[in-house]
Formats: C-alpha cells, structure tokens, sequence
C-alpha cells in the first residue's frame, strides 16, 4: 500500500524503495567524499556534517527494510499485514537524530573552548559544501513527493533536509574563514547543525509517537466525522466513534451507528452501509471504515441493561 509509484510518473513518481535507494547511494558517495574533504580541510563542521550523512545512511538502509517489511501482505496474525514497520523504522531514525544532535553540539562546544592548533582549509571545505548543499538538494527533489504518503520515507526525508541546511551553514562557515580567518566559524557552525537538527527530531518523533498510541491522525476531527455520518439519511444517532493510523497516510476507523428501526427492518441497511463507507473515504480519504449497524432499540436494551 505504502510503495505504490505516485500517478505523477516521473522519477519522483517511482516505489518508495526505489526512492529510498536512490537517496541511500547519493548520501553513500557524498559521505565519503565529505569524510575525505574534512580530513584534508581539519573541518570539525565538515566532519559533523559527514557524520550526519553516514547516519542517514545507516538509517535509510533501516528504512529499507522497514519498508520491504511494510509491503508484505496481511495474514491470520498480522491482519493488518505489516505497515506498523513504517513506524518503527521513523522511530529508529528519530533517536538517531537526537543522538547525532548531543554528539555534534559537543564537540562544537568543545572546539570553541580549546581551539584546535591545526589550520582549517576553507577553500576546500567550501568546494566540498557545495558538492554536500547539491547532492542533498537532488536527494530531496527525489522523496519530495513520497513523504507525504509514508511517514517512514518523512523520515528520511527530514534526515536529508538536515543534511542540506548543514552544508549551508559548512558554506557559510567556509566563506567567513576565507575572507577573515576566524577558525570558530567552524565550530560555530557545528553547533548551529546540532541546533537544526532537533526540532525536527522531535517533530518527527511525536508523529511516531501519536501513530504507536492510536491518537487521531493529524488534520481528522472526530467531531467532523459525527456530523457527516449523522447526515447520512436513516441516521439516528452515532457512538463509539474511533480513528487511528497504521501509520502516514493510512488512517482507519470504527463506529457504531443507530439506524432508523423502519429503515433497518426494510432492508436499507446495506444502502445505509454503502453512503457511511463512500463519505469516510470521498470527505477523509478513509478508506478502511468499519460500522456496526443498529436498531434504535438495540441502544436502548444495551442502556437498560448497564443501568
């Protein structure tokens, strides 16, 4: 469900594997060679920065795996198969971040308070930054489309977006050097990805954490979804009303729903049914509902009975 192409087409219309592999072999090469243009430049932002990468790496092979994990189909034991991988895959790169995030201010703080004896290469740390600042611009432009659909490839792509705001502040660090000589621009510089990097580590750890404690997904309104399924001709009243997400973009929902005693003795439930089902998934893209239809005097022996 969650690696489907996008009905765009184009190369940011391809699997979120694909996707994600596509990210996964640019963040590879541009690891290495900003592992390389720090050694060489004694950039500590440069290094941070190389650092972030390799761990988006290692966390865009996570997930992969989640989501190969996630496309396997549903079975007896699983029977909402496996798109709850998405998530854990979203949590591990979120924890990744905070800990990148402690590591780089650190040793940011560090540097400022003992200023490293070696000089730091602007030119080459700029030459490298801006290799950095293009490759993560391309590897965003890819999952650009496919993060609104699947929390798992959000992550990545929050992932990737720090990567890109590093190499800005690796540039602007850089540029300071070449044209003052203030090393601490790059220590300065390490702190500010540190400072970028846990906001959205947060951010993207509350959405994990809304999605594993079945909170209404982010944009739904209970309240919304009552009126619209009190509108519903035959209607008379709703309760129990549940709504939770496997995962991004995959919300689903439960209710029970009172239904005219005529109508229901009719036969117009199943017509009944079929409206409840079309408006969950025409007004909230909900395309997993589940009703329980009732008489109006089922409500009332189920009262009396808990009096």
């Amino acid at each position: 469900m969650h690696d489907h192409a996008s009905p765009s087409g184009g190369l940011r219309g391809a699997s979120n594997r694909r996707l994600l592999a596509l990210s996964l072999s640019i963040t590879a090469i541009v690891m290495v060679v900003q592992i390389v243009g720090a050694v060489l430049s004694g950039s500590l932002a440069l290094l941070a920065d190389a650092v972030h990468m390799f761990t988006d790496a290692a966390a865009l092979v996570i997930a992969l795996i989640a989501s190969a994990v996630a496309a396997r189909p549903a079975n007896d034991r699983r029977t909402f198969g496996y798109q709850r991988a998405e998530v854990a895959g979203a949590l591990v790169n979120g924890v990744i971040l905070i800990v990148l995030a402690v590591w780089v201010a650190v040793e940011g703080v560090r540097r400022l308070l003992e200023p490293a004896d070696a000089e730091v290469t602007g030119g080459l740390m700029l030459v490298v930054a801006v290799i950095g600042l293009l490759a993560n611009a391309a590897a965003m432009w890819l999952l650009s489309s496919a993060q609104k659909r699947s929390i798992n490839v959000r992550g990545a792509y929050l992932e990737v977006l720090g990567d890109l705001l590093g190499s800005a502040a690796v540039i602007i660090a850089a540029v300071v050097i070449l044209f003052t000589g203030w090393m601490q621009a790059d220590a300065v510089a390490s702190l500010l990805i540190a400072a970028m990097i846990v906001p959205r580590a947060i951010g993207l750890l509350r959405e994990v954490a809304s999605v594993l404690s079945e909170g209404t997904p982010k944009g739904m309104q209970v309240s919304e979804i009552r009126e619209h399924i009190l509108s519903t001709p035959g209607v008379v009243d709703v309760h129990d009303v549940h709504v939770w997400q496997l995962t991004r973009g995959a919300p689903v929902m439960s209710a029970h729903v009172v239904v005219d005693d005529d109508d229901f003795r009719g036969g117009r439930a199943g017509g009944i049914l079929h409206e409840l089902q079309g408006c969950l998934a025409t007004h909230f893209d909900v395309e997993h509902s589940t009703f329980q239809l009732e008489p109006a005097g089922h409500i009332e022996h189920d009262d009396a009975r808990h009096a």
